[in-house]
């Protein structure tokens, strides 16, 4: 099953696509950065402090998190060979994701218990351990521990189901895969409409969002296959040689464009639909200028590491921006006080990342993400390619 030969004459082939897309692995700590500053809107200040920072921060942190499940589906589609089993995908996507959760699930159990004084619910504990919090139709499951976790319930799904879906999305003939991106695009913006059915109270700050229609829009793992499915796609028609409708400076003008419009629209819309095809977009033309050997700061060295880290970044910030405005700073009170407490607590925040990324995440994967047997295996095929070498005949073995 090559997913590179059966597109028009445009298409990569393969070996000729980068191993890694070196310019999309520094935008995901953009989007992960944008969680942050979305977050720091909310924690721990001063109401009119929060005014002046939600009218510029309410919709990154949606955003980054559609940017993520996005790139998920991208990113698998993209590196998915034929060679690989459903098994092997699985222990790898296990070992990338629970050795970070299960860190910072302790973390934030002990932070609860020792400095917060609440007692813990075993429940929910349960729920989070083995991310299926998502599932719950209820803020405070999803809400607590760490609480960003509610997004790897989802991802989990994504790594589940990816197997299956490739399966499909391969036998969608190229000519056709832009019809399907519109088919999935509709249903997302069918779903804020389906929403309006639930029973209205605001749960949000700045938003009239309900606790179930964030649920069933936004954080519900179901709905955000589309999301996931979209990414799949457009790896696809970026790997068949299909033509994209703008490019990398074009797609980042649409982003831009559709944050601004989010203030102007409402906010169910917001959450996911509105950003689903501008950041779509956004990616596949990253991807393709990445294939295509062309420069981009975002594929600098720094960008890179800081891509890197980016997923113990995502997983430590909520709680040091929560626990280090309340136990360290204290709520801030001018805007220039927030800034100045956000890039402290930034700053602390990457180091933590750095060192989960170092001696965890890092050392797990390279020790556990492909089993003994898989690597005997792979040392065996590498072995039988491997062409001795004659040493060159210089008559001496005839005498």
């Amino acid at each position: 099953m090559d997913r590179t030969t059966k597109g028009g004459a445009g298409a990569l082939r393969t070996g000729s696509r980068p191993a890694q897309l070196r310019s999309l692995t520094g935008m995901r700590f953009l989007a992960a950065f944008m969680v942050f500053a979305f977050h720091t809107g909310f924690i721990g200040m001063y109401p009119g402090v929060q005014d002046t920072m939600n009218k510029v921060l309410w919709q990154a942190g949606f955003l980054g998190v559609g940017f993520f499940f996005l790139l998920s589906g991208f990113v698998l589609a993209w590196s998915s060979r034929p060679s690989d089993t459903t098994r092997a995908f699985w222990r790898r996507r296990i070992f990338k994701i629970f050795p970070n959760h299960l860190t910072t699930f302790i973390a934030a159990a002990l932070l609860l218990a020792f400095v917060d004084g609440v007692v813990l619910n075993g429940r929910d504990a349960v729920l989070n351990i083995f991310l299926i919090q998502s599932w719950v139709p209820d803020m405070n499951v999803r809400g607590n521990y760490n609480g960003v976790a509610w997004s790897l319930s989802c991802e989990l799904l994504f790594y589940i189901s990816f197997p299956l879906v490739m399966r499909w999305i391969d036998k969608i003939r190229p000519a056709r895969l832009w019809t399907w991106v519109g088919a999935l695009v509709a249903v997302i913006f069918t779903i804020p409409f389906l929403a309006m059915l639930f029973p209205s109270a605001p749960l949000l700050p700045y938003s009239d969002v309900t606790d179930m229609e964030i649920w069933s829009i936004y954080q519900a793992p179901l709905p955000r296959m589309l999301d996931f499915t979209v990414g799949i796609l457009l790896a696809r028609i970026v790997l068949t040689g299909q033509r994209l409708p703008l490019g990398r400076a074009g797609a980042a003008v649409l982003v831009a464009v559709a944050y601004v419009a989010s203030q102007f629209v409402p906010h169910t819309f917001g959450l996911v639909a509105l950003m689903v095809v501008p950041l779509g977009l956004l990616i596949a033309a990253t991807a393709k200028a990445d294939a295509e050997g062309k420069k981009s700061w975002l594929a600098s060295r720094p960008m890179v590491w800081l891509g890197d880290v980016s997923f113990a970044f995502y997983m430590w910030h909520s709680l040091l921006l929560w626990y280090g405005y309340m136990t360290v700073f204290g709520p801030a009170t001018t805007l220039g006080g927030a800034l100045v407490e956000m890039a402290a607590i930034f700053v602390v925040t990457l180091f933590v990342a750095w060192l989960q990324y170092s001696l965890i995440e890092r050392p797990i994967m390279r020790r556990f993400s492909v089993s003994k047997r898989d690597r005997e295996k792979k040392a065996k095929e590498l072995a039988a390619t491997v062409v001795p070498i004659k040493p060159p005949d210089d008559g001496r073995a005839a005498a």
